[in-house]
């Protein structure tokens, strides 16, 4: 009392506000705050010892408030006529007008929990119940979290019908906050369910410069983001009062911009301000989407602004029934205040003396009998009842919790003790718990309850400004949105209801930039939106298969993508093949140098008794010509698709076809040599080694080993098929893998050390006298042999996929054909052209001659 400078002995009064109310006795007193004036005019306020009165002004009288305050009277005066529900408990209220205006909202907030209507002592306590037990209101969210902020501190129940701020939905700031509208959360994912409906991936957001837009323009975004819905162009915030220069440049932003979609959480009175801007700067073809405190506004629904608005989205509040309503309304009779402010707006009169000088001096005065069926008033329209549907729904819900909280039976209640609450003894606290448990079902068929946040049952319709051919605007349902899980929404629309106001009657495009096709992917712009990207082509081996993909999928091992890169398609698989043109090519030539072996074969079978094939082992050369046969057949396992037994088989059947048939022109060198030896004197012991045994023996030893080299390549590490990508991406190489490459080396140089002693020894060997001469064709053949070998190697290394078996096999090829011609040409020469020198005493003779 020392700072307050308020002795205990004296003290004052403080000022208060003069508020405009409507109120009915009851044993249990109902608040309510409804909207009947939207704007206010204070008074110079002054500074006197006496106690006095502020009496505000509220002017502009908005006949729909008033409306929604004769709709919540209606609904109590309907439960009090209700047998079944409260029986023997009147119901009274107290309205009050917050005239828009914060500090009167929470100040007749405050009036009717503390029920102290003339005066307020500050060194008295409040002592017994409040006379108010519930309150219906606020309609604006900046008011109802004010209210609730310290309201809620004394657990009095409020439930709002139009307050849509996310921000109440905090149980531990405002646990007594509950309502029958849904939230803006579920609201702006209404409306983000709306813009993928018809990919509008690209909008503009305008919000009001208070709580209720502020907290939709934190959440819009990221929800957005969320759910992969698009992204903003831009979000401006709606100034409060005259701001032309502010409005200026919001309507040029969205005129610049390249979203054609703009959605507005924004109340009547800033669209009013904003569409005499976009008039002025004749702003057109923007799609506008619009919250519920703006859907039904029919200040907007004109001739002049629906060039503009015509084919509007929004989110309306459910749509109710309330039969009996409109008969209540026309029931009105000016008897109060507000009801004369009513009777003077409606009828264009005024009494004397008028409560709001509505009328100036000397117009018609009102006699209080005109009747309201004579008029068209927008208070009488009950056509489309939204809010008052919310209004409706709120009471009743606080009378089925008082109803609930009634018929509890002592000694199993839910208070301490199993006590129940009486109306004698009945704080708020006690009829907010059964107001979080209350579950019931309107007239027209809805559910009523509240969730753990205060929370109803969300559901929203869908309305289209449509454009009437005459002039007239309809406001049409075309949907509904509501929800059916933990977190989802369905969304229902009739989209050939739906009108569009552009000039071929479908839905505006509204994007940043155009889908990215199957086959491409999205890449941002730098600095600017994620929804503004360019469009970059799958790379080769990526595809993709959505619009607006993020990233191109690699295609599996065996795939490749399509040239469109939509798709993945298998491979091309590439391998020597026996019907392309090299295959043939190389098959021909095997099968052509195994006939040739056959045929010489069989020369020298029919001529087998003949000297010249009797020379130097006639089983040496049978064999060599057999083991060319197999040289020639072997480079076939190197043609055609690489399998298993295939691979296993071909470079065995290779090497050791190869060691056999150099080891006999070994063997045949080294014969050469021994036999010239032995025609020197004292030589002639060298030719016990040199036997047909020997030959034979030395021939399978030298082709034994070769084949044990090739056992233990196959048991070790056995060649396989093998699918390579390395020589082309978009190609599938089969080919044998060697599986161990020293196996294959020892195999090749196992081959090369015979060759080259082979060649070396028939070099020793080539001058001997002619009589000896097939050491000359020896060495020439083999000369070929390492030549075709040594040529090899490099080009079989350089040589990708299928090539390189075309190497191998050219190489096995060319070699036998060397082997072939060098070895055999002559000889066949001889016996088929010159049969006179197939005689022993022509091969025998030139050499005695020389000797």
């Amino acid at each position: 009392s020392e700072i307050t400078g308020i002795t205990e002995n004296s003290y004052e009064y403080i000022d208060y506000f003069d508020l405009n109310g409507m109120h009915r006795r009851g044993d249990v007193i109902l608040g309510g705050l409804f909207e009947v004036h939207y704007t206010s005019v204070f008074p110079e306020l002054t500074f006197t010892s006496e106690p006095h009165k502020l009496n505000i002004s509220c002017a502009s009288f908005d006949p729909p408030g008033f409306r929604h305050a004769m709709t919540m009277a209606f609904a109590i005066d309907e439960i009090n006529r209700n047998s079944i529900l409260l029986p023997n408990v009147t119901l009274g209220y107290s309205l009050y007008d917050n005239c828009a205006t914060l500090v009167i909202g929470f100040s007749a907030a405050l009036l009717l929990a503390s029920g102290q209507e003339e005066q307020f002592l500050l060194k008295d306590t409040c002592l017994g119940n409040p006379p108010v037990l519930g309150i219906v209101g606020d309609s604006f969210s900046t008011f109802s979290i004010a209210t609730s902020d310290v309201i809620g501190l004394y657990k009095l129940p409020i439930v709002s019908y139009f307050a849509t701020c996310s921000c109440l939905t905090d149980r531990q700031r405002f646990p007594s906050f509950f309502r029958t509208i849904p939230s803006d959360a579920f609201q702006v994912n209404a409306m983000i369910q709306i813009l993928k409906r018809f990919g509008w991936t690209w909008a503009g957001l305008l919000v009001s410069d208070d709580d209720y837009g502020l907290h939709v323009a934190r959440s819009f975004q990221p929800e957005l983001t969320r759910l992969g819905a698009g992204c903003l162009a831009y979000t401006e915030i709606l100034p409060w009062g005259e701001n032309p220069a502010e409005l200026r440049r919001i309507v040029g932003v969205m005129k610049k911009s390249t979203a054609r979609v703009v959605i507005v959480f924004a109340h009547q009175i800033h669209m009013i301000q904003l569409m005499e801007e976009v008039v002025r700067q004749n702003v057109t073809g923007l799609q506008w989407m619009a919250s519920e405190a703006w859907t039904a506004a029919a200040v907007l629904q004109t001739p002049r602004l629906m060039p503009y608005l015509g084919g509007s989205l929004g989110i309306a509040i459910r749509r109710g029934e309330i039969p009996g309503l409109r008969d209540f309304l026309l029931g009105t009779q000016p008897d109060l205040d507000d009801m004369r402010q009513f009777w003077e707006y409606t009828f264009q009169c005024r009494f004397a003396p008028s409560p709001t000088g509505w009328m100036e001096a000397g117009g018609a005065l009102c006699t209080g009998r005109e009747t309201l069926q004579n008029v068209e008033s927008e208070f009488l329209d009950v056509s489309n009842l939204r809010p008052e549907y919310n209004i409706y729904k709120a009471v009743y819900a606080l009378a089925y919790a008082l109803h609930d909280m009634l018929q509890c039976e002592p000694g199993r209640g839910p208070f301490r003790g199993s006590s129940c609450a009486t109306l004698q003894t009945l704080e708020p606290w006690q009829l907010m718990y059964y107001l979080e448990k209350v579950n019931f079902t309107t007239s027209f068929g809805d559910q009523v309850s509240f969730d753990e946040n205060g929370e109803a049952l969300p559901i929203y319709d869908i309305m289209n400004w449509r454009w009437l051919p005459d002039g007239r605007t309809k406001v049409q349902n075309v949907g509904v949105v509501k929800k059916t899980g933990l977190n989802d929404e369905e969304l229902t629309l009739d989209e050939e209801k739906i009108f569009w106001n552009s000039d071929f009657g479908q839905p505006p495009q509204s994007v940043c930039s155009e889908s990215c096709p199957p086959g491409t992917r999205t890449a941002r712009r730098k600095g600017q939106p994620v929804c503004c990207f360019d469009c970059v082509p799958c790379s080769e081996g990526k595809f993709s298969n959505e619009t607006d993909s993020v990233e191109c999928i690699s295609c599996p091992e065996d795939f490749w993508s399509s040239p469109q890169r939509d798709h993945c398609v298998p491979k091309k698989t590439e391998f020597l093949s026996y019907h392309e043109p090299l295959g043939i090519c190389l098959t021909t030539a095997s099968l052509l140098g195994t006939f040739i072996c056959v045929v010489v074969l069989g020369i020298f079978t029919y001529h087998r008794s003949t000297p010249m094939v009797r020379a130097n082992n006639s089983e040496l050369s049978f064999l060599l010509l057999v083991s060319l046969k197999l040289c020639f057949l072997c480079s076939l396992l190197f043609i055609g698709r690489p399998r298993l037994w295939t691979c296993q088989l071909r470079h065995a059947a290779f090497g050791i076809s190869f060691v056999l048939c150099v080891s006999c022109i070994l063997v045949k060198t080294m014969v050469v040599l021994a036999v010239f030896k032995a025609s020197k004197p004292g030589g002639g012991a060298s030719l016990k080694w040199f036997g047909v045994m020997q030959q034979r023996g030395t021939v399978l030893v030298l082709t034994s080993i070769q084949a044990a080299i090739c056992t233990a390549w196959l048991v070790s590490a056995s060649p396989s098929p093998h699918k390579n990508t390395e020589y082309h991406n978009d190609k599938i190489v089969y080919e044998c893998a060697v599986g161990s490459t020293i196996g294959f080396a020892v195999l090749l140089g196992y081959i090369g050390l015979l060759a080259i002693l082979s060649f070396l020894l028939a070099f020793l060997a080539r001058n001997l006298p002619d009589n000896f001469n097939e050491a000359k064709l020896i060495t020439f053949s083999m000369l070929i042999f390492c030549a075709v070998w040594v040529a090899f190697v490099p080009a079989y290394i350089n040589s990708p996929g299928k090539y390189a078996d075309a190497v191998e096999v050219f190489a096995i090829l060319a070699s036998s054909f060397g082997l072939l011609v060098a070895l055999f040409g002559p000889k066949c020469y001889i016996i088929l052209l010159r049969p006179e020198r197939n005689t022993k005493k022509a091969i025998m003779g030139r050499g005695t001659l020389k000797s």
